[in-house]
């Protein structure tokens, strides 16, 4: 039923709700007779509630408030008590933070719950029951009541539980204001310590707000008279009675006990370091009342209540804020918190009389603190708080089979209130999960301003609620900020799309020149701590000695295995290693293989691996140019490569002009452009060979036949140099010449050649003028 129930939360699925109902005697027809467990009752009753959680159903409200005052079926009366507690939480669940905004008869409903914890309303029960029907006056007989009077014991309990959930973060002064604390010594022996317990709780449910992780706000909740009777319980003269000494220590760590459950409710799965400390504190506290075991306990802390408190109380209010401890840790693994849990398993079966339910508790604890295997957490919604309230229900079970108070079975539903805020970082390249520092950043709150700290990947974020802004930092990767405005929604469900943090993976990309933190913790590999000259020294002494690697010692370091802490591109690494190659000497001259190593560098300091085929591709298209003047054969015919390597000359020209923008500057280095420029114009300008023939295009206008050319090459070179230096057709130039000539100052036409065609090179411009001159 419980299952069912879950997996259907908030719906009140018409279906699963008859098959509930059918196990609750209440609803069931007077002539139908069935005998039901008291436990399968109780695990309906909560099913319900599961089930129209949210909803606040006013009928079903109706029958889980008479539910609460109803006896068990069947001859077992002993666990009435769980009963009722079912049903409390059942109808808090279904009016879960609703508060004065609950559908139904509110009035009636508050009063009534009152009455079942204690108070005075019975004018308000009277008239209640006066108006019931028949059929409900008949089922109402088998109530825990005589009259008016009711078993506070059984449904007090229940009652400030409902309560509790029902007006949950609504910050009712008038509820809290009636959920009294005992401020009398009256009042304090007419309700139960535990009961005390449990007002605390409630009245920090429902005033969340002002739940503060502090010592002094622990003491605020304790009453004046308590404080004043523990205080003088320190002075040996003290005049107070044994038994009034024990109702103020059993109030005290009662109420104690609650404050530290409700921090831990309030700050669940928070890891707030204020409240972990505070909780530990307490917690050696009561350890040291039990037994003396450390001394860090502080000396505000009244001492020697064990005298007036028995060992059982003092074992479940430790445990109690154990709990409360691991519930604000949970999933963090928290090394001090697991100490004490490992301490608290060993003192306990050591003693050999610990119970069922002091195992149980701290089971529940390490099962808290390494919840998810450190990947989930809780959370402090509505839904998650009241999870989490049933699930840490601060009466322990003696044994495995008592659910006299609490069913055991509703302790596994923790689970409701755990998401996923664990986060792993991935390096894009690789695929393989990495260490990242994170800066993450949490919005303002009453508790503190907006606040910034670092996590370490893999981690646990904070709730969405309260997330701004999670980045990336570190010198080893590329930053990136995710921003969460706050209109979005203040949590996802799995597998939503819209989550920055879907299946809680940040792909992140490593910069070059850095090892990731597992190869690298403390930095040393990084391109800043190596000199680059003594690597490109090593490199070349590699390069040209085989047994280089015997003489250089432990600490030397070659092209390749720099290349492979910068990258792990195979084709940088391959390359790396032909540089290294002995035998390159015998293949290539050594200043091209000293180009490729100040390249290979450039490349990969620069995080751009792509413009080594670019870089190699221009050195090698200047060097065959370079060749084809030399040698007598044609080596390269196509003269688009002249297009090239201007239109990549423009590009760097407007990036230096500020005509264009780059983000990270220029894409090749502006000095190797201007050295392939003045090693073009070099090659062009110092061949004679192709003059002729440029004479001969010049002044008849016509391209001449390869028969008509003495050497091929010549060709080629004149389709070179007509590009290169953008020399306009001869019939345009005739036209220029002919208009210049008459109005010609000077003896050269230089000036005002250059006037009219103002991108033609001003080699190519003497050329023209030498050759007009030259005819004239």
């Amino acid at each position: 039923m419980l299952g069912l129930a879950v997996s259907h939360r908030g719906t009140m699925h018409p279906v699963i709700s008859k098959s509930l109902y059918v196990h609750i005697p209440a609803r069931l027809p007077s002539s139908v007779e069935l005998e039901l467990p008291t436990i399968l009752q109780s695990a309906a009753l909560m099913s319900v509630g599961l089930l129209y959680e949210g909803s606040a159903h006013p009928q079903t409200m109706q029958i889980l408030l008479g539910e609460i005052g109803r006896r068990s079926g069947g001859d077992n009366v002993l666990e009435r008590e769980g009963h009722a507690v079912s049903a409390g939480f059942a109808l808090g669940l279904v009016a879960l933070g609703r508060g004065d905004d609950a559908l139904g008869f509110t009035d009636t409903l508050v009063g009534r719950l009152f009455h079942y914890i204690g108070g005075k309303e019975v004018h308000k029960e009277r008239s209640h029951f006066l108006s019931l029907s028949t059929d409900e006056q008949n089922r109402s007989a088998g109530q825990m009541m005589d009259g008016t009077m009711v078993n506070v014991d059984v449904t007090a309990p229940g009652a400030i539980i409902a309560l509790s959930l029902m007006f949950l973060k609504t910050e009712s002064e008038a509820i809290v204001s009636r959920l009294s604390i005992p401020q009398t010594h009256f009042d304090l022996q007419y309700v139960r310590p535990d009961f005390i317990m449990l007002r605390v709780i409630a009245r920090n449910l429902i005033m969340w707000n002002r739940v503060h992780p502090s010592e002094d706000w622990i003491q605020s909740q304790i009453p004046e008279i308590v404080k004043h009777s523990i205080d003088a319980l320190r002075d040996d003269n003290s005049d107070v009675d044994e038994m009034d000494a024990e109702t103020f220590v059993q109030a005290y760590v009662n109420i104690v006990a609650g404050a530290c459950i409700s921090l831990g409710l309030r700050f669940a799965g928070t890891k707030n370091a204020n409240v972990q400390e505070l909780l530990y504190e307490y917690a050696v506290y009561f350890l040291n009342e039990i037994k003396p075991v450390s001394g860090t306990s502080r000396n505000a802390f009244p001492k020697g209540l064990s005298r007036y408190v028995d060992r059982c109380t003092l074992e479940i209010c430790l445990h109690l804020v154990v709990l409360s401890l691991s519930v604000v840790m949970a999933g963090s693994g928290h090394l001090q918190t697991f100490r004490l849990l490992r301490f608290l398993r060993s003192r306990n079966s050591a003693d050999g009389n610990a119970n069922y339910g002091i195992q149980m508790a701290v089971s529940l604890a390490i099962g808290f603190l390494f919840l998810g295997g450190g990947m989930r957490t809780f959370s402090t919604s509505n839904s998650s708080i009241a999870a989490l309230l049933i699930s840490l229900y601060p009466r322990l079970p003696s044994g495995p089979n008592d659910n006299r108070c609490h069913l055991q079975a509703f302790r596994h539903l923790y689970v409701l209130a755990t998401e996923s805020r664990w986060i792993q970082t991935v390096d894009v390249d690789t695929g393989l999960p990495v260490y990242a520092p994170l800066e993450v950043t949490v919005r303002e709150t009453e508790h503190y301003s907006e606040t910034s700290f670092c996590e370490v990947t893999p981690c646990i974020l904070p709730e969405r609620s309260i997330l701004k802004t999670v980045r990336v930092c570190g010198p080893r990767y590329w930053p990136l900020v995710i921003e969460l405005v706050p209109e979005d929604k203040p949590w996802w469900s799995a597998g939503d799309k819209n989550d920055p943090f879907n299946s809680g993976v940040i792909y992140i990309k490593r910069k070059v020149g850095a090892c990731s933190y597992v190869d690298d913790p403390v930095g040393c590999q990084s391109l800043m701590s190596r000199a680059m000259h003594k690597v490109l020294g090593l490199t070349s002494l590699g390069a040209s000695d085989p047994n280089i690697n015997n003489n250089s010692g432990p600490n030397s370091v070659t092209v390749d295995q720099l290349v492979s802490t910068f990258s792990s591109d195979p084709s940088l690494i391959a390359f790396a290693q032909l540089c290294c190659d002995p035998s390159w000497n015998s293949r290539f001259d050594g200043d091209f293989q000293e180009f490729c190593l100040q390249v290979l560098f450039e490349c990969i300091s620069k995080d751009r691996p792509a413009l080594l085929q670019v870089y190699l591709s221009l050195y090698t298209t200047v060097r065959s140019m370079a060749e084809q003047v030399t040698n007598d054969n044609v080596i390269v015919s196509d003269s688009l490569l002249i297009s090239n390597l201007k239109l990549v000359l423009a590009y760097n020209e407007a990036l230096l002009s500020g005509r264009l923008s780059a983000s990270r500057g220029g894409i090749v280095q502006p000095i190797f452009m201007g050295s392939l420029r003045k090693r073009v114009e070099d090659i062009l300008s110092c061949s004679d060979g192709f003059k002729i023939d440029l004479r001969k295009y010049l002044n008849s206008g016509r391209w001449h036949d390869e028969e008509e050319s003495k050497e091929e090459k010549n060709l080629v070179l004149l389709s070179w140099y007509l590009k290169w230096f953008s020399v306009p057709v001869p019939s345009l130039i005739k036209s220029a010449v002919e208009k210049i000539k008459p109005n010609l100052v000077s003896s050269s036409l230089v000036p005002l050649l250059r006037l009219l065609f103002p991108t033609t090179h001003i080699n190519a411009l003497g050329e023209i003028d030498k050759l007009f001159s030259s005819n004239n």
